[in-house]
Parts: structure tokens; C-alpha cells; sequence
């Protein structure tokens, strides 16, 4: 293959900038800007300048070689989607606001694609009708589109997103199961390569729907989510997917319920500290609807309710709070005084912690009254057991009881062993070994190509700049001409030597520009290797500093040549 031509910054699309961006909230969005690496179109959606799509690229390619590696096949299809298959699955509904959808102008209904189960899932259809036709891996790596509600933190959370999504087709759950496990595989050969610090954890489907779920996520103070560690065994799970197993404790000795006069308690708070007893003894109701319809959600009274759990309970109902009108419309629901027991036509449903044989203070249902040894099981039935709690440093851990550990981390995967679901709603079935149909089994598997960009801005950077590792790099080594037509002569020679040995070459040729700012702008873009023409370069010595440690060197333009090609 052909060597790259040397890039020259005076040629170069990267205008650097000193200041953060006014907007810029985390560290990759400051230093992607500042770098020159991209810049904003509009909220949520991001041009690639030329040092960017280099490095995008270089994420493509790696991941492109994995996926090879486990037999995929590459295809691209279309962002412009047609309504009915997504209309079949569920989920032109299910996604909500965060569709785009369209129309064309004859009236018909489309979408832009932010994930592509359905027309994998058609064109396996279209393509295969015999079981000899499978297992298949198909994948693709294409812009993505979700219509944020609140785009930010750059390209970690925007409106369109570069991302590699594949899929495996199986006739038997066996077979499933293997590609799954291939992908498992490939993604972790994917991340190693790239550097990037990572942890595979157990999560929930969501709206893709399946059974087994996991995420690769990478720790990063500016992490959407967060995952549960335990420091004594291999559990780790999205905080969304911790549940605990139903433990029933024996409660035919606590006394018969009581109601108490509570005043002006209409709080945790309040109640706790008026009876004398703590927050975990009391039962906390919150109140909401599911599609029109209230629902009661029971957690001891010092936990908070996480609410994406719930929504991801009800999906893909709509969920949300309860208001003044509500109250208003049912007498028989006392705002901070609400208790499950006696509710009517209320759905209630209560995280594991309230298990049966629980006593607690709770509501009384009467304005000023609480009701004390209220028996979940005795006094209250509970329709359905949820981990719907916020989930706190020191939890138990579900899989031997070690307090848990809280880490913040950005999502750059996740697999799902999808099952049928797919496959039923569009029919999709090829002819087995016995000649009869056969309903085929699916998985789904995504990388966050663009997000392993900020990922890994996020992990390396440092004080000065970007730190890229080597191979997602956009250069091998960055040459500075410190300014004297002897240094930018040498330079542009050294440069054309490493082209030649077969490196990736950016040279700052830069005139009329002092070498302070270039040193900056070097450290700034983080090549992890930066080669100096400066005062000794009359002698033929230059300077070799490593990015990443910051270790030094002088050397003879032939040592360091040698030391670069080596």
C-alpha cells in the first residue's frame, strides 16, 4: 500500500483555539474543539474536521478487522427507513420523541434509522430460505439518529452518532448463544486495541427487547451511567439491572395495624422525626401513571425511586407523576398521607426490600394519620415485585453480600441475545433439516464508534491535551519546526524520510507562527510521538518526546529516525 503523503499543518483544516467553548461541559468536549478535531452544526450534531475523521476512521478500521475475524459480513442499508416494519415491531410507538420521523411528499410515513432490527431482519428474509443459508453475521457501520431531548457533553450525547451495529442469524438457541459469544469476544479484542479501559457488565434490554444483555462501558467521570462493583466477586451490572431475590421474613408476631395521629407530616422527613424512629422503618407511595392509569410504587421510606427503572418496567407505556388534578379527582388519595392498604382500583407495586412479613409506618389514607404495623402480605397485597430503588454505594451485592461500589462510565457497547422477537413479528422462519419452517433466533450488537472517540479523550487526556494511543492516532509522529528556515528544512526532510519508512506524518511548517504556540498545539492534539527541529537542528539533532509520559530525548536526525521505524 501506497505510503500517506506528510500533512502539513499550514495546509492543514484545524484552526486550534486557547479557550474552552462556552458550552463545553466535559473534558472531550473542550479538547475535541480546542483540538480541531470537530465542530458543532447545531445542538447535538457534529461536523468532523480532517483530524477527526482520522481518527474515526482509524476506529472504523479496527473495528472492521474484528468483526471480519468472527466471519461478519459487511453491508450498508439505507438511514431512511420505511414506517411499517418498525410499525409491526412496536416500536414506530415504543421510541417515543426520540424518533425522527417524516414524511415524503405523497404523505407516506418514514424514519430515520436509530437502530436497524427490522430491516436486518427483512432482508435475511429476502435473502435466506434455507437453514443451510445460516448462522449469518451481518453488519453495518453507519450514522445513527435519536432525537435527544437534551443533546449534550458534545458527541457523547448527540442527535446523530456514528455507530457499528450487527446482527446474528441462528436457528437454534445454541447457535445464538455461540455468536453471541463471538461478538463478546470480538468487542473485547476491539477495546483492548483501542486502548481504552473497560468493564463488561450485566444490563437491561429496554426497548430492544431479548433476554441476556450486557455493556461494555469505560469509567469516566463524564459517564451517562452508572455501574455497580463489587470488590469481592465478578458481579458488575449497570445500576438498572441490580435485583435482589424475594426473601419473605416471618411476620405473625407484629401487632394488628394502628393508626396514629401524625400531624403535619406530610414528608419522610417530617413523619421520621415526629414518631422518633428512622426513615427505613417507614413506607414510602409514590404516586404515577402508566398510560392514564395510577399506580402505586412502595420503597422503604430512605430510598429513592429510580424512575428509569420504572419506565423501564412499563415500557413501552407512558409513564409520569401524578398531579394536583389527580389528587383532586380521587378523594380517596391523601397527598402525604397515601399507604397500600385499602387502596381501590390502584395498582401496587413495591420493590423487594418490602417483602412479605415487612412491618411498617405508612399512610393512613386520612388526612394528619399514619398507620403503624402495617404487614406487606397481612394488611396489603403487593401485585408485582420490581427493583425500582435508586441503588447506593455499600448496597449489598446480589451475589455474595460484599457492599457494592458506585463508578460513573460511558456506554461504548452493548450485545443482546434478541431471541424471536424480531423474528416473530415479521414471519421470519427458513426451511429446517425436516423440511418444515423454521423460526430463526436473533442477536443484536452495537459499538458507539463515535463515542469511543470521546471515551477515549475522556481516559487519556491530560493537563495539556489529548493523549491518543497509538493506533487510533491521526498521526504516527507530529514534527514541530521550531521557525528558522534551517529548522523548517529539516523538519519537512525528517518528514519525508518517516513517509517514506512508512509512517503517518504531521509537520507543522507553520510560518509567521511562534514555536510556543506550536509546542501547545502539539501537546494540544496528542500525536504520541511530537519530533522537535529546533535549536540543535544545524547540528542535525532533534528533540523526541514521548505524549504520553513526557519523557525527552536528543538524538542525531538517524538515531531518530531508527528510533521511530523500529
Amino acid at each position: 500500500m501506497a505510503n500517506a503523503p506528510v500533512q502539513r499543518m499550514s495546509q492543514l483544516m484545524a484552526k486550534t483555539l486557547r479557550d474552552d467553548p462556552a458550552d463545553a461541559e466535559v473534558l472531550s468536549h473542550k479538547l475535541l474543539v480546542r483540538a480541531g478535531y470537530v465542530r458543532r452544526t447545531a445542538a447535538g450534531i457534529w461536523s468532523w474536521l480532517p483530524l477527526g475523521k482520522k481518527v474515526l476512521t482509524n476506529i472504523e478500521r479496527i473495528v472492521r478487522e474484528e468483526m471480519d475475524a468472527i466471519g461478519a459480513q459487511e453491508v450498508t442499508l439505507p438511514a431512511l427507513l420505511p414506517r411499517e416494519p418498525y410499525e409491526a415491531t412496536g416500536r414506530w410507538d415504543e421510541y417515543g420523541a426520540e424518533l425522527f420521523r417524516l414524511q415524503d411528499r405523497k404523505g407516506g410515513d418514514y424514519l430515520l434509522g436509530p437502530t436497524h432490527e427490522e430491516i436486518f431482519t427483512l432482508l435475511v428474509k429476502d435473502q435466506c430460505s434455507s437453514y443451510k443459508d445460516l448462522p449469518v453475521i451481518l453488519y453495518q457501520i453507519q450514522n445513527k439518529f435519536r432525537d435527544e431531548a437534551r443533546p449534550r457533553a458534545g458527541i457523547l450525547r448527540g442527535r446523530e452518532f456514528l455507530m457499528k451495529d450487527s446482527y446474528s442469524f441462528d436457528t437454534e438457541d445454541e447457535g445464538l448463544a455461540r455468536s453471541y459469544a463471538l461478538h463478546r469476544q470480538a468487542y473485547q479484542r476491539v477495546f483492548e486495541r483501542l486502548g481504552l479501559d473497560y468493564r463488561i457488565v450485566a444490563a437491561t434490554a429496554g426497548a430492544m427487547g431479548g433476554s441476556k444483555s450486557e455493556e461494555f462501558l469505560a469509567p469516566a467521570e463524564a459517564g451517562e451511567d452508572t455501574f455497580a462493583d463489587c470488590p469481592n466477586c465478578d458481579f458488575a451490572a449497570n445500576t438498572e439491572a441490580v435485583s435482589y431475590v424475594l426473601a419473605p421474613v416471618d411476620g405473625s408476631a407484629v401487632a394488628a395495624a394502628e393508626e396514629i395521629p401524625t400531624p403535619d407530616t406530610p414528608t419522610i422527613e417530617t413523619l421520621a422525626a415526629s414518631l422518633g424512629v428512622p426513615a427505613s422503618a417507614t413506607l414510602k407511595n409514590l404516586l404515577v401513571k402508566v398510560d392514564g392509569e395510577i399506580v402505586a410504587v412502595g420503597v422503604p421510606g430512605d430510598r429513592e425511586v429510580d424512575m428509569g427503572k420504572v419506565e423501564d418496567h412499563f415500557a413501552p407505556a407512558v409513564v409520569e407523576m401524578v398531579t394536583e388534578t389527580d389528587f383532586a379527582e380521587r378523594a380517596d388519595l391523601v397527598r402525604g398521607y397515601v399507604g397500600p392498604q385499602g387502596l381501590e382500583k390502584v395498582t401496587y407495586i413495591a420493590d423487594p426490600r418490602v417483602a412479605p412479613g415487612t412491618a411498617w409506618i405508612t399512610g393512613a389514607n386520612k388526612d394528619g394519620m399514619h398507620t403503624k404495623n402495617v404487614v406487606a402480605g397481612r394488611d396489603f397485597e403487593v401485585e408485582e415485585y420490581v427493583d425500582v430503588v435508586v441503588v447506593e454505594e455499600g448496597d449489598p451485592c446480589p451475589k455474595c453480600g460484599t457492599g457494592l461500589t458506585l463508578d460513573r462510565a460511558i456506554e461504548i457497547g452493548h450485545i443482546f441475545q434478541l431471541g424471536r422477537k424480531y423474528a416473530d413479528a415479521l414471519k421470519l422462519d427458513v426451511l429446517g433439516q425436516n423440511g418444515k419452517p423454521v423460526r430463526v433466533t436473533m442477536g443484536s450488537y452495537g459499538i458507539g464508534v463515535s463515542r469511543a472517540v470521546a471515551a477515549l479523550a475522556e481516559q487519556t487526556a491530560d493537563e495539556k491535551g489529548l493523549c491518543w494511543p497509538a493506533e487510533v492516532a491521526p498521526a504516527d509522529v507530529h514534527v514541530v519546526a521550531a521557525g528558522k528556515a534551517l529548522q523548517t528544512e529539516l523538519a519537512l526532510e525528517v518528514s519525508d524520510k518517516l513517509s517514506a519508512a512508512g509512517l503517518r506524518v504531521l509537520v507543522d511548517d507553520r510560518a509567521g507562527v511562534s514555536p510556543g504556540v506550536k509546542f501547545t498545539d502539539a501537546e494540544l492534539m496528542g500525536v504520541p510521538k511530537i519530533l522537535v527541529a529546533g535549536r540543535r537542528a544545524a547540528e542535525g539533532v532533534v528533540e523526541l518526546k514521548d505524549r504520553r509520559t513526557g519523557d525527552r530525548e536528543e538524538l542525531t536526525v538517524d538515531e531518530a529516525l531508527a528510533r521511530l521505524t523500529a
